[in-house]
């Protein structure tokens, strides 16, 4: 264990409760898990590349981790980074969340998909693709758009540059939806993933906690389109949290992410109160 408490406190996202003693059961043995398949990669490639008689050269080794609002992917997606990043070999890991690949509100608006922000159709799946596929054919450099999560929108003329992985994270609601036939999904260039599951009343809870945590702090800041929050009651903020959850976030869950579950090479299932409980392994 090389991560420290103070490493932690920048890593956990608002509301999450994980601690080095739950890092050191759950995440650092699943460090250990996906370096075998990264080292077993490797083999293969030389395997395959001896028989075929020529090099392979090497693609990064790509991990995916979906999962709902407010469960706990983007702590999991850095958690991990870092632990991965101090394998021995030191590899280069880069972590890219799918929000980057968001269509820019005035594009939502534009196409009657506001209230649909998060769902499958909202993102511009030809653009993440084409992202994944040019990462993974060895490009020397490629870049993705950046989302503010303070405005709530694509930053325009900024640009998140990704040089040469040895591993790449990719995090996000959808990241594990299958491609409609006939097509290519992110899916198809996966080697490892992971689903980080709760029951969906759990995460509700956490949903609604972190927007209170956010009404006094990030919505405090005159950029936020959600500054209004700070104007109401504590009780107002519950009740548009709880529309919003059981309007689109519960529906996106439902409807989208949960039945990705099954794709998952890994599931980390929480309880209650936001602790890893089970790991459930795919061994096929």
């Amino acid at each position: 264990m090389s991560l420290t408490a103070e490493e932690l406190d920048d890593l956990r996202g608002l509301g999450d409760p994980i601690d080095l003693g739950e890092v050191e059961d759950v995440y650092l043995p699943l460090s250990r898990l996906l370096r075998l398949y990264y080292e077993a990669g490797a083999g293969l490639r030389e395997t395959v590349g001896a028989f075929l008689g020529e090099r392979i050269r090497p693609a990064p080794f790509s991990i995916a981790i979906a999962g709902s609002v407010a469960v706990g992917k983007s702590t999991t997606a850095r958690v991990l980074r870092t632990l991965i990043s101090r394998w021995p070999t030191r590899p280069r890991t880069e972590l890219v969340t799918t929000d980057s690949f968001l269509y820019p509100n005035a594009v939502l608006a534009e196409r009657g998909l506001t209230d649909r922000k998060g769902f499958p159709e909202s993102y511009d799946r030809r653009a993440l693709l084409r992202f994944i596929q040019r990462v993974r054919a060895g490009a020397p450099e490629v870049t993705a758009p950046v989302y503010s999560h303070l405005a709530y929108d694509i930053v325009p003329g900024e640009r998140q540059s990704v040089r040469d992985p040895d591993v790449l994270i990719l995090e996000g609601l959808n990241v594990l939806q299958p491609a409609p036939a006939g097509t290519l999904a992110v899916a198809d260039f996966l080697d490892f993933s992971i689903y980080v599951d709760a029951r969906t009343g759990d995460v509700e809870q956490w949903f609604l906690a972190r927007l209170r945590a956010l009404r006094d702090t990030a919505f405090t800041d005159p950029r936020s389109p959600f500054r209004a929050l700070t104007q109401v009651s504590p009780a107002e903020v519950d009740a548009f949290g709880s529309q919003v959850w059981k309007s689109v976030n519960e529906v996106n869950l439902v409807e989208n992410i949960q039945p990705t579950r099954a794709r998952a090479t890994l599931v980390l299932h929480k309880g209650a109160d936001h602790a890893v409980t089970r790991v459930r392994l795919r061994r096929f």
